[in-house]
């Protein structure tokens, strides 16, 4: 399938510019500009040194092993994940540092220090062992935003078996392909979790995975958190399935606290994170040991100029990627003290962010354009009721933020005194890619800025040439540590999504196009060098920082009895960026009701989870397609958005669009 080149007539143009605050920038970790030219004189001799600040077992004999499109780093190193985020930390003061504050959102609290935290993980890590999980097995992780969840990761990685969390808010279906692909031999899971007052009930959405519809045949245990008990009638008390249910604090809380590291090599599988992508199946990313842990060390330390007084708040689930990599192996294995929160950003009120801020005195704060734009339309008061002056940074992730949030964000939030680091970043690429360092860069509110030091970064056209302003297609022309090592069991999937954009191709005018990675977003460059991440040019939508894929909508759509046909777009939405828009054609004798809308949007639900809801649904006898049946999802867009058709030259019936259209616009009105 062939990609257009990429037009950008729509982006605006932004002259505001915010140099780094000059009582920051004299603190700062980072203050020299000079330090892009060094890594980039040697890359890997300047990876090498933010490996050096690990703890290794072994040395590694080479930095890099590039063969592309696969890569091995610090080949030969041996090295634990989880010893770098707690044992390491021990011998010293931060022994009895705070590692993790935690709240729950009906107000209840837990702290650790990173001595406590270690005793638990090693409880945790012997537990699991006693469930028969050895190194080199897969543990499925389903639970909400609740210390358990970094505690078993950290587990995991302890004994050396590789983790794949999943979403609390995915569905049992969800929840069932992603334990299957992955063939995990236990699920950790909790009885529920609290969101907006009520409780989600997890352990009954792991049953149904586990039980229904075949099942999951390699799961032998799950392990229960007891988050709620029966406090809430809606849910009751999680039923237990003898032989194969353990309640977590009857394997845990009993377990002997000393547990040794594995020693990992450098390339050993840390962990699957499966991400959206063009066709129905979800991809296992696969994330390696010493490159990853080498780049979110350093990316933590530099992007968020991390001090050893710090408090430090991402606002992710550990669902996402950015839970991996900036509340749990990134911070903790800079000795930082992090902050974690279970509920949503609106319970009790609309304050409860600010509040919590307050309370935890938090000194950074990492979240997403979403969150930023609700808390825009809910209004200035609810910052302004409390003290947020223990802020010196904020940062922003999950996509691009428009230039009046980010506005807002740095005059109401951060008081017009704390730098806003806008980062560029995707599951496949690990850590951050592309940011301000906030002692250095000059910021402009929409752009990413610059690549951080030792990424080479670039906007290549279809043919593979370089645009020194203007847009194209984003590239990565070099291998990073915390770069994706695959997908997992579908190695030609990784070659074909990832690096086969420029195959054949001589990018910049001799670079082999094999060896480019293509993330799928389209972005552009303007006259300072700076980048602008315009979003997805392909079929997945970034809804609310969550990547969907349309064809899982799709999929999920058409599994439903009454519908024959569906497409799906993104459409622009006020707060989530892009929302789920279905055009659905039913089968004969099928009637186009409001109730079976309701029914099809639940349907969507309970195949993928709440956050694939479409937010409209519009009956179509048909659909637009070209002469050879190919679905116009582009005209598709243009009706979800208002915007005039574009060229319809190429449908078999140009009269269907136009029908779409009216219905659409009739619908909306």
């Amino acid at each position: 399938m062939s990609t257009p080149e990429i037009k950008l007539d729509s982006l605006l143009q932004e002259d505001r510019v915010f140099p780094p605050p000059p009582e920051f920038a004299r603190r700062a970790l980072v203050s020299d500009p000079e330090v892009y030219a060094r890594a980039e004189a040697d890359p890997e001799g300047y990876w090498a040194e933010w490996a050096e600040q690990l703890h290794w077992f072994r040395r590694w004999d080479r930095v890099l092993d590039w063969q592309p499109p696969d890569a091995r780093w610090f080949v030969g190193g041996t090295l634990n994940a989880a010893y770098n985020c707690l044992d390491r930390h021990l011998d010293g003061p931060r022994r009895t540092k705070p590692a993790l504050l935690w709240e729950g959102e009906p107000g209840d609290r837990r702290a650790y220090t990173y001595e406590e935290l270690h005793r638990e993980v090693g409880r945790a890590a012997n537990a699991l062992k006693g469930l028969g999980v050895k190194r080199g097995d897969r543990v499925a992780i389903y639970l909400p935003m609740i210390p358990e969840a970094a505690i078993a990761m950290l587990a995991c990685a302890r004994i050396g078996a590789a983790h794949s969390v999943v979403f609390g808010g995915f569905s049992a279906e969800s929840l069932r392909d992603r334990i299957r692909d992955a063939e995990a031999r236990v699920l950790i899971t909790a009885d529920g979790g609290y969101r907006r007052g009520g409780v989600v009930a997890l352990k009954r959405s792991a049953d149904q995975a586990v039980e229904e519809e075949g099942g999951c045949p390699t799961i032998e245990h799950v392990l229960v958190v007891r988050r709620h008990g029966a406090a809430a009638d809606s849910v009751g008390e999680a039923e237990m399935k003898a032989g194969r249910d353990v309640w977590w604090h009857d394997a845990v809380e009993g377990a002997d606290a000393g547990c040794p590291a594995e020693e990992m090599d450098a390339e050993d599988l840390l962990y699957i994170l499966y991400t959206s992508g063009t066709t129905g199946k979800p991809k296992g990313i696969m994330h390696t040991t010493g490159g990853y842990l080498t780049q979110v060390y350093a990316t933590t330390r530099w992007v968020f100029d991390l001090r050893e007084d710090d408090v430090y708040w991402c606002t992710a689930d550990v669902g996402w990627v950015t839970g991996h990599s900036y509340i749990v192996y990134g911070p903790l294995a800079n000795g930082a003290t992090v902050v974690m929160y279970e509920g949503a950003p609106d319970w009790p009120d609309r304050a409860r962010m600010w509040k919590t801020i307050e309370d935890y005195k938090v000194t950074i704060f990492y979240t997403a354009p979403t969150a930023i734009r609700a808390f825009m339309k809910w209004g200035t008061d609810f910052p302004a009721q409390h003290d947020l002056s223990s802020l010196r940074l904020l940062g922003t992730v999950g996509e691009p933020i428009n230039p009046e949030a980010w506005i807002w964000y740095h005059k109401f939030i951060g008081g017009e005194r704390c730098p806003v680091v806008d980062t560029w970043w995707q599951t496949e690429t690990g850590a951050i890619m592309i940011t301000p360092l906030p002692g250095v860069t000059h910021t402009v509110p929409g752009s990413a800025t610059t690549p951080f030091p030792g990424i080479q970064a670039d906007i290549l056209s279809l043919q593979g040439e370089c645009i020194p302003t203007g847009g194209g297609f984003l590239a990565i022309r070099r291998p990073w540590p915390s770069m994706l090592r695959g997908i997992w069991g579908d190695p030609e999937r990784f070659r074909e999504t990832y690096w086969s954009k420029w195959t054949g191709k001589a990018v910049g005018g001799s670079q082999p196009g094999e060896g480019v990675y293509f993330p799928g977003d389209g972005a552009k460059r303007d006259e300072r060098g700076f980048f602008w991440v315009i979003g997805r040019i392909d079929d997945v939508l970034n809804v609310a920082g969550h990547r969907i894929g349309t064809m899982e909508v799709e999929s999920a759509l058409v599994d439903h009895p009454s519908v024959a046909e569906a497409a799906v777009v993104g459409k622009a939405h006020e707060l989530k960026g892009q929302a789920v828009a279905a055009f659905v054609t039913l089968k004969e004798g099928q009637e186009a009701t409001e109730e079976l809308k309701k029914e099809l949007s639940d349907h969507v639900v309970r195949k993928i989870g709440a956050i694939a809801r479409p937010d409209a649904i519009l009956f179509a006898g048909d659909l637009p397609k070209t002469r050879s049946g190919k679905i116009m999802r582009r005209l598709l867009k243009d009706i979800a958005e208002g915007r005039a058709l574009g060229d319809t030259t190429t449908l078999a019936d140009p009269n269907v669009v136009q029908r779409l259209k009216g219905e659409y616009e009739a619908k909306e009105s």
